[in-house]
């Protein structure tokens, strides 16, 4: 019987150690994804209907729109998708089932420059470094530390 108990708690712990070590193995690191955005970045700004602005934010205009266009201390609703580089999503308005309503000037840097080129009915692809979106600090569990980002936004209203 105690030799039925070490295997189930040495059974148990390995468990363990590899639920959390295997996450840690493919984990890449905050030099990892800068490396990796620059690199996307550099590339995805040679790709014709990608404009780079002066501060490196890069967009690709999907659909014109006709309406008003935000400043920056306007309140927006938006429907939106929000990617890492590599496709992962990890926000959507459209999986939440509404658009969102916020103030454009509480939002990453990255929305705050791109909505702001946008008008009413508008839908833009944004290509946001990491210093225009969340840094070195990241944000949760899905966007690690130095990550770019890729946003579709449809500037439904300008509030």
């Amino acid at each position: 019987m105690k030799k039925l108990r070490n295997h189930i708690v040495i059974a148990v712990i390995a468990f363990f150690i590899g639920f959390i070590m295997f996450p840690m193995a493919n984990a890449t690191s905050p030099e990892d994804n800068k490396i990796a955005g620059e690199a996307f970045l550099a590339e995805n700004g040679k790709k014709p209907g990608i404009v780079t602005t002066a501060s490196g934010l890069q967009y690709q205009i999907l659909q014109e729109g006709s309406g008003a266009s935000p400043k920056a201390n306007d309140e927006v609703t938006v429907h939106y998708k929000g990617t890492t580089i590599d496709g992962k999503e990890f926000d959507s308005s459209y999986s939440h089932g509404a658009p969102a309503t916020f103030p454009l000037n509480r939002v990453i840097p990255g929305w705050t420059e791109g909505v702001q080129l946008m008008k009413e009915g508008a839908k833009y692809r944004f290509f946001i470094p990491a210093n225009l979106a969340y840094g070195e600090r990241g944000a949760g569990s899905r966007i690690g530390p130095h990550s770019a980002l890729i946003f579709d936004i449809e500037l439904i209203k300008v509030n």
